[in-house]
């Protein structure tokens, strides 16, 4: 059931498929007001570049064992009472290092699934002569 137009134009998110585009690749972009765009893009951004930054990180730690970060989870693990051996330590991290690179990366594609009201695809724009010369 398609929800009836909307009298607001910034608001009216809604296509025949209930706001949801889709191409010929299959690709299906949401068209949303500008205003939450701009979050979308923003938020998914910094959320993406702080998961592969902090993976990156974590592989740094499962690799070189003298790392600030390996030392400081070594220092809470030791606070704590547990003292693993440093292969499952290196492989503990290394998982966790590649779960937040992948987790940035979905992130990312998932927010760049969203586009404003009256953006093109970029698909479209690319067939256009551009005239500058």
């Amino acid at each position: 059931m398609v929800p009836p137009p909307s009298d607001d134009a910034e608001f009216d998110t809604h296509g025949s498929d209930g706001g949801a585009t889709s191409d010929t690749d299959g690709r299906r972009d949401v068209v949303v007001p500008m205003r939450l765009y701009k979050t979308v893009t923003v938020f998914s951004t910094l959320i993406a570049i702080v998961g592969v930054v902090l993976g990156f990180a974590l592989l740094d730690a499962a690799t070189i064992r003298l790392s600030l970060l390996r030392r400081a989870v070594v220092g809470v693990l030791r606070a704590v009472g547990v003292s693993p051996p440093a292969t499952l330590l290196s492989g503990v991290l290394a998982v966790f290092g590649l779960a937040a690179i992948g987790f940035g990366a979905g992130v990312y594609v998932l927010g760049t699934r969203f586009r404003a009201r009256g953006m093109g695809n970029p698909q479209e724009d690319a067939d256009e002569s551009s005239g500058n010369g």
